[in-house]
């Protein structure tokens, strides 16, 4: 039997909650410095209203080892790295895509961690956010309950116009698959939301989500001549 002191006890859940904290802050300064303080706003190269340059913060929600880091690494770098270390807290990156239209996106993403240690740091980081990515592993049901979940807690909390994706990762596994096409696709039509299978591994369907992403979003404003 393994015995810790109080002491000990202590340490550690300090040491942890000081590296969450640090990841934290980490994370928000570059999303500052990036200049995206807002869920959805004109590129501040541009004119206030421009409609062709679009910023949007993007959150990932979902279970761990859904592949929510496989999926944005996959769309900022073309990489796969089936290795990955799990997410501690969230991290931030950026990519922006050109639409059919011309319209630029600039994607500020937030991976958040899907540990259940986790889940009270959430809200910090879909607050304000103009998408979120709700992805699930197409091989685990459970992965896919804790997809309704956010589901719940993005209507309860998350902003009243907010893009929501559900996104079944893994379609690579098609042979270990046990969350059927149609109960994605079911959850996303009685949530308002769009549905799409991905595989972070073969990078099957990993533009096209944020492609569609991109096309759903609401457009500012045109001052009035």
């Amino acid at each position: 039997m393994c015995c810790f002191s109080s002491r000990q006890v202590f340490s550690f859940s300090f040491s942890f909650s000081f590296s969450v904290l640090l990841n934290l802050s980490s994370s928000v300064l570059d999303y500052k410095n990036s200049g995206a303080l807002n869920g959805l706003t004109s590129s501040e190269n541009a004119a206030p209203a421009d409609a062709k340059n679009l910023r949007v913060k993007l959150v990932l929600l979902g279970d761990s080892g859904v592949g929510k880091s496989c999926i944005v690494l996959q769309f900022v770098r073309g990489q796969f790295d089936a290795t990955s270390k799990v997410t501690v807290g969230a991290s931030f990156l950026s990519q922006t895509i050109t639409l059919q239209d011309s319209t630029t996106v600039k994607f500020e993403i937030w991976d958040t961690a899907g540990q259940e240690r986790y889940s009270a740091l959430a809200p910090l980081y879909y607050r304000g956010a103009g998408v979120a990515v709700i992805v699930y592993d197409i091989t685990s049901p459970e992965s896919f309950k804790k997809a309704q979940y956010w589901v719940k807690e993005l209507q309860k909390h998350g902003s009243p116009d907010i893009v929501m994706a559900l996104v079944g990762n893994k379609a690579d596994l098609h042979e270990k698959r046990e969350v059927p096409s149609e109960d994605g696709m079911e959850l996303a039509e009685k949530n308002g939301m769009f549905f799409i299978e991905t595989s972070a591994k073969t990078a099957d369907n990993i533009n096209e989500l944020f492609q569609e992403i991109g096309k759903r979003l609401p457009r500012p404003s045109q001052p009035s001549s």
